[in-house]
């Protein structure tokens, strides 16, 4: 099993058809089918159910497709590292970013950073453990996270804290002009991501009031958006407020001590850090 077999392998179970694979990896069809059934004898196993009109992965074939899509993007890390040891500060910088944070990054800091020549920034978004986990598996070089995450083994620079922002549908208005607590928003129909459901729950019986949650979703941009329909009141990070559109609804502060949290920009404390990691490094400071 080599990486071209594996690039091959990718290509045919993201496009379901060979051919199609074959037009993408601009190659023709025989030799990709060959070295499709050469991974599969090397294996043991079958890998891939050909159709008439398309092809689908058995269960040997997606941990085949989760593993690969993760060795690939490992091995094109690994080369971007090697070069950039010698080319210093030049190269390509992967970032990883949480949805959530796109209010700060990039920002102005990154501009400088993306216009010098022989730079290039190659932006990789997932929610935050996603994020921890790119970097642990070396496929990006600096993550920028929010809290709470496991830390262990990443060094942490951590934003000041920010307040927690209830985004409210006219017809679902409550608290007074500027804020609302959880009092208030007992009974009230809630749009929340889901890695803030344990965080706003303990919120909620802190202050001894009910929480109904009418839609969970995994994008904080994605719970305005449901806001801004009616279906509820979102509760998002203040940072992202300036790359969302909220509407006609009304933005109070959720006044509770317990519904904040920072941003942070992590990475490996054992990996090696290129020139121009570190610049972006010192670019991004604390995102304050």
């Amino acid at each position: 099993m080599n990486l071209k077999q594996l690039e091959y392998f990718v290509a045919i179970a993201e496009e379901h058809q060979i051919t199609a694979a074959a037009r993408r990896l601009h190659i023709s069809q025989p030799p990709l089918s060959h070295e499709l059934a050469q991974l599969e004898r090397e294996l043991g196993t079958t890998l891939v159910r050909r159709g008439p009109r398309s092809s689908t992965l058995t269960d040997a074939g997606k941990l085949l497709y989760e593993r690969a899509t993760r060795i690939l993007a490992l091995a094109q890390a690994t080369r971007r590292d090697v070069e950039g040891v010698g080319k210093g500060m030049t190269g390509v910088l992967t970032l990883g970013v949480d949805a959530s944070c796109m209010g700060s990054v990039p920002g102005a800091r990154l501009a400088e950073l993306a216009s010098a020549p022989g730079v290039s920034v190659e932006l990789r978004e997932g929610d935050t453990p996603q994020v921890v986990e790119m970097l642990e598996g070396g496929v990006v070089d600096i993550g920028v996270v929010r809290t709470p995450f496991a830390s262990n083994g990443l060094r942490c620079r951590y934003a000041k804290t920010e307040r927690m922002l209830a985004i409210m549908p006219p017809a679902l208005e409550v608290g007074s002009e500027m804020e609302v607590g959880c009092a208030q928003l007992s009974g009230v129909p809630m749009v929340l991501a889901r890695r803030l459901e344990a965080q706003v729950r303990g919120a909620f019986a802190e202050a001894k009031a009910e929480l109904v949650v009418s839609c969970m979703v995994d994008d904080a941009r994605t719970a305005c958006t449901w806001a801004r329909g009616g279906m509820g009141v979102a509760l998002v990070p203040e940072t992202l407020l300036p790359v969302t559109d909220t509407g006609e609804c009304f933005i109070k502060v959720v006044a509770e001590k317990g519904l904040s949290g920072r941003q942070a920009v992590v990475w490996k404390a054992d990996r090696y850090m290129s020139p121009l990691a570190q610049r972006c490094l010192a670019l991004l400071g604390d995102l304050g």
